[in-house]
């Protein structure tokens, strides 16, 4: 690809002859227009200074990390090594025999300069994803979103009570992990995901999100999400967020909104899980990015007292009533105010209303509101979206679409348990933020080199 530039290949024959050379290798051609007549050089150039001494090539530093992602190899000091010894990595990396490995400290130094000043991984990614699109690996039509916890680099005995006063401003001096959480507050994946105050929050990496959700021992985490083409699970784009549900379904937006910007999706349809279905999450695919939502609908109208449940009542479009299973109608107001109130409440529920004097005399009312007066129903503001979920997951199209999503979790799977990303190396959102980058353009590269054939050798 054309970000990885171009650069010698090692001698053949005699000792120099490679024996297995990665498959990779094929895929690096400059073919992305999201870098045109241009390479991670013309990239970075505006952060090297011109004077000093000669800098570490950046494309062989790229290249080892690709390397170290595609094959599981977490260490940047292990790394170093393998590409030292292994004639495959020297060749994918264009050092030849004789050249210079870079010590592993210089991986640090520059991801935390100018690779993250120039967003270089993001942009490795991009291109993974439009060499994909390229090859017709990515349909568009379909896509799945889906979220995965990682532990993070935090220990639980050097945290602090989330409702201690702790000194961040005085910390951050001091640790670039608390230096980019406060960065992050008014982030609507990070800080604004949520107003509840965690029960603890780790000093030296407090945006990780303290989670019991796997139902064993709690643990300090982040969530990487995935948006994923249905056709043969490409990943077309990946975001760091706090281990919570809302901010997963935050990062769901924000994906489905940069790859329309970046690549101009218009997927026809979206799988997810129930943790997707909530009344704001489809009235925003439906009404606002008119996509067909093959998600569960978040509901807990389910009445487990033997009482009428929200589904006993019918709603009629035409009146904007509800008519109860003894015929009579609920309606959004039963009083007339001097100064005229919202309809829906700051939750975006509208509350239907039977009248007391239908209620006290129905021979129905034990078993529809018997501790109150009369019978409330809430309706949501988005509920033609919710209707329209509903009758979706009756359709052929819908069952397709959640056999599909399941490529998703195995995508987790494989990162996990092949790539090894089970637990972060590095702190603060920009950490894992570029730790999910380097593994998803991994993973692409991974499909591409499955799927693509292999190009007819050439003769010595």
């Amino acid at each position: 690809m054309a970000i990885l530039g171009h650069g010698v290949s090692l001698p053949r024959g005699g000792s120099g002859r490679l024996r297995h050379p990665p498959r990779y290798a094929a895929l690096l051609r400059p073919s992305s227009p999201r870098f045109p007549h241009s390479s991670i050089r013309a990239h970075l150039q505006p952060f090297y200074s011109v004077i000093g001494r000669p800098s570490i090539d950046p494309q062989l530093m790229i290249r080892m990390l690709i390397i170290g992602y595609c094959f599981g190899i977490r260490s940047e000091r292990r790394l170093c090594e393998e590409v030292h010894l292994n004639l495959a990595f020297r060749w994918f990396c264009r050092l030849g025999l004789d050249g210079d490995v870079p010590e592993h400290s210089t991986f640090s130094k520059n991801r935390h300069g100018r690779f993250r000043d120039s967003d270089l991984l993001r942009k490795l990614f991009e291109t993974t994803v439009q060499r994909c699109m390229e090859t017709g690996l990515v349909g568009g039509d379909g896509f799945a979103a889906d979220a995965s916890l990682i532990r993070a680099d935090a220990n639980k005995r050097r945290s602090a009570a989330g409702s201690d006063a702790v000194d961040w401003e005085a910390m951050a001096a001091t640790r670039r992990s608390v230096r980019e959480y406060l960065d992050t507050q008014d982030e609507a994946t990070w800080g604004a995901a949520s107003e509840v105050t965690p029960k603890f929050v780790s000093r030296s990496d407090p945006a990780a999100q303290w989670t019991g959700a796997q139902k064993g021992h709690a643990f300090f985490a982040y969530a990487t999400n995935h948006l994923i083409d249905l056709d043969h699970a490409i990943i077309v784009d990946v975001e760091a967020s706090r281990a919570i549900r809302q901010a997963e379904v935050g990062a769901a937006r924000t994906m489905l909104d940069h790859t329309q910007d970046c690549f101009g999706f218009y997927p026809e349809r979206l799988a997810a899980d129930s943790a997707y279905g909530s009344a704001e999450m489809l009235g925003w695919l439906v009404q606002e990015r008119g996509i067909e939502p093959h998600i569960p609908v978040f509901d807990q109208s389910e009445r487990r007292d033997g009482t009428f449940e929200r589904a006993d009542f019918t709603y009629d479009h035409e009146a904007d009533a509800y008519v109860c299973p003894a015929g009579k109608e609920l309606r959004p107001r039963q009083k007339t105010y001097r100064t005229p109130r919202p309809l829906a409440d700051a939750a975006g529920l509208i509350r239907y209303r039977a009248s007391t004097l239908d209620c006290a005399p129905c021979p129905l009312k034990p078993r529809c509101c018997p501790t109150t007066p009369a019978r409330k129903v809430p309706r949501s503001i988005h509920e033609g979206a919710r209707d329209l979920a509903r009758a979706l997951a009756a359709t052929d199209a819908y069952a397709a679409s959640r056999r599909e999503r399941k490529k998703g979790e195995m995508l987790f799977a494989h990162l996990k348990r092949i790539l090894k990303l089970d637990r972060l190396r590095l702190r603060g959102p920009n950490g894992g933020r570029d730790e999910f980058h380097l593994a998803a353009a991994a993973q692409n590269f991974r499909k591409l080199a499955k799927l693509i054939p292999m190009p007819e050798p050439r003769p010595a």
